[in-house]
């Protein structure tokens, strides 16, 4: 089985400085076709067209709003009907929330656990079945150092919720697949510098933060992309059910 007959999808993957953008990057250099499913269309659109063209693979960007069936259904049509077939699939939309549980109110958890965890479950429905009929398939799920600590670094209690019920997900997802070639891991990185963190890494905020963290700086979107992208080989077939920390040491457990 060679990357270069398979594609990669990758949801939530059009923000610039994003996570899930990097990762499609990553994962088109290795060979890899490429899928971004992302609630931005055009968005999703402009980032395929410079992966195909920094790479030389075929890549396809797509709207989807992984908490809506219908829309992950029209996705996965269209995937299934114009590119190779689905090889690997990174669950990485997802959205945060840093409000304290005392003031949450049902929408918003229920927000948060839509779009991180059913969001999850929704497109991994539909795709994990042909990946084990095709005895190959490697998924992963974007969980957060939040799910394993509690909280403390931007999440509140919805999000560590949510993050910590992917990596039970991924683990009894594993279990069932891997008998069919499929590999499921997770990866929980710390602070990484994103859209999302960006404004909260200045002045004494950033000082107390990189204080915490053994390496003595925040994460960049490839480290996190890097360990994906190996996760995702051929060769890792005998990885599965793992959780990947990328955190720096600023939780060692």
């Amino acid at each position: 089985m060679t990357v270069t007959d398979l594609t990669a999808v990758v949801t939530g993957a059009a923000s610039r400085r994003g996570i899930g953008r990097a990762t499609a990057h990553a994962l088109a250099a290795t060979g890899w076709n490429v899928a971004v499913l992302d609630l931005d269309e055009a968005a999703a659109k402009d980032t395929a067209d410079g992966i195909a063209a920094a790479h030389g693979v075929r890549a396809v960007g797509l709207a989807c709003d992984v908490t809506d069936e219908t829309s992950v259904a029209t996705a996965v049509d269209t995937l299934t009907a114009d590119a190779p077939p689905v090889g690997a699939l990174i669950n990485n939309a997802g959205i945060t929330s840093p409000t304290r549980f005392l003031d949450v109110a049902g929408a918003e958890w229920d927000r948060i656990f839509a779009v991180n965890v059913r969001g999850a479950y929704n497109i991994t429905r539909r795709l994990a079945p042909g990946m084990a009929e095709r005895g190959f398939g490697r998924i992963v799920f974007l969980s957060s150092v939040s799910a394993e600590r509690g909280g403390g670094v931007f999440g509140g209690v919805a999000y560590s919720a949510a993050k910590a019920a992917q990596l039970g997900f991924a683990r009894a997802l594993a279990r069932e697949l891997g008998p069919q070639g499929v590999t499921v891991n997770s990866v929980a990185p710390g602070l990484i510098d994103t859209d999302i963190t960006g404004g909260a890494l200045e002045g004494e905020r950033k000082e107390a933060l990189l204080a915490g963290i053994p390496v003595g700086r925040n994460g960049r979107v490839a480290d996190v992309a890097d360990l994906i992208t190996y996760l995702c080989r051929p060769e890792s077939g005998y990885i599965t059910g793992a959780t990947y920390d990328v955190n720096g040491g600023s939780h060692i457990h």
